[in-house]
């Protein structure tokens, strides 16, 4: 490796540390000007999007937003909330003059930018969780940004109660960066059905998106899917019954960005079973995991679908409390390629936490899944999604948990784990708590979370594994209002809050060529 490629290393290494979107692999050992191992830095910067929350004037909205401690970063920076399109009322200017100074200021195309806006949420400490509230159905999508000693492990959620209509019950989702790829197996075009998929576009120029639909047969027919703009700094919810004129109940959405990147997520409303928010699934593996069904699960619904031509068959396990078991009549399950499938599993979990864990019968072929589950009985029932997920990583959080209706479920599906879980102070005050558990290979358990001393506001769960073994994380809040048993489900993938940088001597020389 020459002096030259070393200098380009350093110099990607320092953007790298600076953005938090990227992570460099040390390359071959090549002799002594080789690079050093990679080491992991916290991220300096990272960047997430909201989406609108609910259309339904009796929705009450709470956002909760935190950041763990983090080794290694300095004692600086911010994290806030703010509309989209809206600038930051932070202008860097000790003057005091900022707010006057912004006004008029041209957005690039002839036009004036939104006045400046206090933002709805304002992050105060690492460690502690920072809440905001809105109501009524006109709360608009959110862009956030977290920079400093903010940015590593930043994780921000909103949940919505809407006590009637379609939808009624308790939605939750977890604001994502934005990417260029999605899945949303689980999506549904029926009658009583209305699913939109949010697009969410953070950055200052459009961005154009391809929304593509898969049936039971394979790809649906669609009007106006293709070239969709998502205008700079704003949200597009898009009607998926539009999209098409065929009504099915289990489709699968393909949100591919040709053109910049947006966030996305699908709000699936239900006129008599509920609502939530539907995040994307995993990338397309031929192994899937998806965590933490809740034990009083009446209904679970399997989803799954394979991008490609090949047709793909699955193995169906159950990760309960004692070990892998197989959902008598639902052994094994047959995608054709191309084309989305779905199975009725029952009340699978019989009253125990568990997880289903899908792998090749026979060939490994792509696939992506999610389940639809119900609780409740008759009436009274409510709907949650959970995709199949990305395993914790290194650190994952999950916010804005209450003393009681919190559910953390940890499944080890390779091998036996050991993990760390803490609940942080409250967001109105209390000592942070944590616990170490033991998570036998197979199993899923449902663990007694550590409790805050002296809780106020609601708190965070930050789950850190002691070992190599892969850990899948979900959480489940639960709320009953009027006999309707509200809940939501968000899994945890890893939090991204380090990058892997490499080591690089300092080579002056570059700057004599």
């Amino acid at each position: 490796m020459n002096r030259t490629t070393l200098s380009l290393i350093a110099g990607t290494a320092a953007l790298a540390a600076v953005t938090g979107f990227a992570a460099l692999n040390q390359p071959a050992a090549a002799g002594p000007d080789t690079a050093r191992a990679a080491a992991e830095l916290p991220v300096e910067r990272t960047s997430l999007v909201c989406p609108a929350p609910s259309s339904s004037d009796l929705a009450e909205t709470a956002y909760t937003a935190f950041t763990p401690v983090t080794k290694g970063t300095q004692d600086n920076g911010s994290a806030e909330l703010l509309p989209a399109g809206q600038e930051s009322t932070d202008t860097g200017d000790e003057s005091g003059k900022g707010d006057e100074d912004d006004k008029g200021e041209k957005d690039g195309k002839g036009g004036k930018k939104k006045a400046a806006e206090k933002p709805l949420l304002t992050q105060k400490a690492p460690g502690t969780p920072a809440v905001g509230e809105t109501t009524g159905g006109d709360a608009p999508a959110l862009l956030g940004t977290a920079e400093g000693q903010f940015a590593p492990g930043w994780t921000v959620q909103a949940t919505t109660e809407v006590a009637a209509g379609s939808g009624r019950g308790l939605l939750g989702v977890t604001c994502t960066p934005a990417d260029t790829e999605f899945w949303f197996p689980g999506v549904s075009t029926a009658a009583d059905r209305t699913d939109y998929v949010h697009l969410t576009n953070p950055d200052d120029s459009a961005a154009v998106a391809d929304i593509e639909l898969y049936g039971k047969d394979g790809a649906l027919q669609t009007t106006v899917g293709e070239g969709i703009t998502v205008p700079p700094n704003s949200s597009e919810p898009v009607l998926l019954s539009t999209l098409t004129d065929e009504k099915q109940d289990d489709v699968t959405v393909h949100v591919n960005i040709r053109s910049g990147r947006v966030g996305a997520a699908v709000q699936a409303l239900d006129d008599k079973l509920g609502g939530d928010w539907l995040a994307a699934s995993a990338e397309p593996a031929g192994s899937l995991v998806i965590p933490g069904i809740p034990k009083d699960a009446t209904a679970v619904r399997l989803i799954a679908h394979t991008p490609g031509d090949t047709d793909a068959d699955l193995k169906v396990q159950l990760a309960s409390p004692t070990g892998l078991i197989t959902p008598a009549g639902h052994e094994t399950l047959h995608i054709k390629g191309g084309m989305t499938t779905a199975v009725d599993l029952g009340d699978v979990t019989r009253g125990e936490a568990g997880s289903l864990i899908l792998t090749p019968a026979d060939r490994s072929v792509p696939v992506v899944a999610a389940v639809r589950v119900l609780r409740g009985k008759g009436d009274d029932q409510e709907s949650a999604f959970i995709p199949a997920a990305a395993p914790v990583g290194t650190r994952a959080s999950a916010v804005d948990n209450s003393a009681k209706g919190t559910t953390l479920s940890l499944t080890a599906p390779r091998g036996t784990a050991k993990v760390k879980v803490t609940a942080s102070a409250g967001s109105g005050g209390g000592k942070a708590a944590s616990q170490t558990y033991t998570i036998k290979k197979g199993t899923t358990q449902d663990v007694e979370l550590p409790v805050p001393d002296g809780l106020k506001g609601t708190y965070a769960l930050t789950v850190e594994p002691l070992t190599d073994t892969p850990v899948y994380a979900a959480r489940t809040l639960t709320a009953t209002r009027e006999g309707v048993p509200g809940f939501t489900v968000q899994t945890l993938p890893d939090d991204r809050g380090t990058v892997a940088v490499p080591e690089a001597d300092e080579d002056v020389a570059v700057l004599q060529k």
